[in-house]
This record gives structure tokens, C-alpha cells and sequence, in this order.
């Protein structure tokens, strides 16, 4: 099993990225995926889950700024960023947990991580 994420890059306060997390060696449609960010010097932060149906949940402090959405056929889930602030610098990486029993709902906690992709938002 495999997650790359990718399309980090530098991006001006108020700017957009879409991160991209990539899946491979497992049915995507039969997993929860997750994405969590963990800044310098910081404790890793939940950003946000789509779940098995697409059911999507968001970390107070991106609510409103971003989308996470998920192409099965492509075997990718994407992270839509907007209006960024400095205070989403991370390295941002996405997780997987097999949750088809429960379908509506995000893990507590995924068996499979992926490297990350480093977000730095300066202006």
C-alpha cells in the first residue's frame, strides 16, 4: 500500500493550493482518508476526513477554506486550499483506514500513512 501526497509548493497569505493525495495497492472506495498536517516544532493537527459514502469533516481552524473531495476512478482524494495564512505551514500527508462498515463515519486512527507534501504559506 502506498499514499504519496503532492502539490505543496510556496503560496502568498490568501492564496490557493490543492493537494493531492495519490492511492495505490488498495480499493480506494472502500476507505476512509484522512489528512493531517504537523507543523515545525508543533504536535500533528487533524485537518480534515472524507469518509467511505463521501461524507466530509473539517478541523476548526480550516472550516470554510477548505474542500476535501475524493475521485475513486482516479484513485486520488484532493485537498482544496483557500485563502491560506501563514499558520497552515505544515507538512501536510494523507491516511488511509479500511471503515466500509461504517461509511458515514472518519477513523479515530488509520493503518496506512504516506510522506508528506510541505505547505509553506509567506508572503
Amino acid at each position: 500500500v502506498q499514499l504519496q501526497a503532492s502539490g505543496g509548493g510556496l503560496v502568498q497569505p490568501g492564496g490557493s493550493l490543492r493537494l493531492s493525495c495519490v492511492v495505490s495497492g488498495l480499493i480506494l472506495e472502500d476507505y476512509a482518508i484522512g489528512w493531517f498536517r504537523q507543523a515545525p516544532g508543533k504536535e500533528r493537527e487533524w485537518v480534515s476526513c472524507i469518509s467511505v459514502d463521501g461524507t466530509t469533516y473539517y478541523g476548526d481552524s480550516v472550516k470554510g477554506r477548505f474542500t476535501i473531495s475524493r475521485d475513486n476512478a482516479q484513485h486520488t482524494v484532493h485537498l482544496q486550499m483557500n485563502n491560506l495564512k501563514p499558520e497552515d505551514t505544515a507538512v501536510y500527508f494523507c491516511q488511509a483506514e479500511s471503515y466500509i462498515r461504517y461509511p458515514k463515519k472518519c477513523p479515530r486512527s488509520y493503518d496506512y500513512w504516506g510522506q508528506g507534501t510541505l505547505v509553506t504559506v509567506s508572503s
